[in-house]
């Protein structure tokens, strides 16, 4: 039976020393398995560090993902003007 793994967070400074090791020539392998790591986990850092420096999802957002979080903001927006427009005509009424 598997058990959950507690989800952990990671300083900007740990990510970097990791993805430092492994920039140096200590194998994935080793860094996953000496740290306590998820190969995912692992693999988005290198990733991340190679596209921007950040590890910050705001700052590795593909421009398709901006567009439909600006577009789902102005959705709720729009919504929420909407409701307010239905409740000012019914009170008018």
């Amino acid at each position: 039976m598997m058990t959950k793994r507690k989800r952990r967070m990671f300083t900007k400074e740990f990510k970097e020393q990791i993805v430092g090791l492994h920039a140096s020539g200590k194998p994935r392998g080793e860094i996953i398995k000496e740290y306590d790591l998820t190969p995912s986990a692992f693999d988005k850092w290198v990733r991340q560090h190679k596209a921007t420096g950040s590890f910050e999802e705001k700052d590795n957002r593909t421009p398709e993902q901006e567009e439909l979080l600006k577009l789902r903001k102005e959705n709720h927006r729009l919504a929420m003007e909407n409701d307010i427009l239905k409740q000012a005509a019914l009170i008018m009424s």
